[in-house]
């Protein structure tokens, strides 16, 4: 009785269910979790968003793969769950971003576009024809009020936090995170931080070849992507602090 009762309810996104859940929306969040695992840090110095990476299948080309997005100037994002959907909710925020440029001659604040995405998100859980977008974004950068880092959900809400995580093993960071987070550090300790975090859920060494870094400090306000020898270096010092494994 109980699964016929919800089989009624899973078909559309415009029912609830007599508990009042939106099940689609629910089946959304599934797709996130079973996403690249994906995180974000705010420090006082610097707000990062990074991203593990997987080898899919031997013939596909893994250096292509992108999964750090600049957004504008001054922030960055990235997304787990399905690429498809992350992919349109990444160009809709550049457009935004850009737009907010034209308009106003000024950069974006980094609520103002996660709002905007999530004003979509949310408007796709309320009407009939379409599905959720299954996917959550991390949202990465500086504006006039400091670093800034928000998450948006499939929902179509977003918070604001010092270090969040999404995806396969979304678990298991939050749970490093919560031990080993300090928002007093400068922006090499916050990407050593950010390295220790990935190196202990990739797959794989060279712990660099399985993981991107994007981030953005206080005083240069650019968003830049961290190239594979940048990372190499924060991973040999860590392994030097006896941090990880050599």
């Amino acid at each position: 009785m109980g699964f016929s009762m919800a089989a009624a309810y899973d078909r559309a996104i415009t029912i609830f269910s007599p508990d009042g859940r939106i099940y689609q929306v629910e089946y959304a969040f599934e797709a996130v979790r079973r996403g690249w695992t994906t995180i974000g840090i705010r420090t006082k110095s610097a707000s990062i968003v990074a991203a593990e990476k997987r080898k899919i299948t031997p013939l596909v080309d893994e250096k292509a793969i992108q999964k750090i997005f600049k957004i504008d100037d001054h922030v960055g994002a990235s997304y787990a769950g399905m690429a498809g959907d992350g992919r349109i909710l990444i160009n809709y925020a550049i457009s935004q971003a850009l737009l907010h440029r034209f308009y106003y001659d000024e950069p974006a604040p980094v609520e103002y576009l996660a709002k905007l995405v999530c004003d979509v998100k949310q408007a796709y859980t309320q009407h009939a024809g379409v599905r959720p977008f299954g996917v959550a974004m991390i949202i990465a950068g500086v504006d006039e009020k400091g670093t800034q880092l928000f998450m948006t959900e499939p929902s179509g809400r977003y918070l604001s936090y010092y270090a969040t995580a999404i995806g396969e093993k979304s678990n298991n960071v939050i749970e490093f995170l919560e031990k080993n987070y300090k928002y007093d550090l400068d922006v090499d300790e916050s990407l050593k931080l950010t390295v220790l975090t990935l190196a202990g859920i990739v797959e794989g060494k060279p712990y660099e070849d399985y993981m991107e870094i994007g981030y953005v400090d206080t005083e240069s306000k650019r968003f830049k992507i961290l190239t594979h020898e940048e990372i190499r270096r924060y991973v040999e010092e860590l392994e030097k602090e006896g941090k990880l494994k050599a």
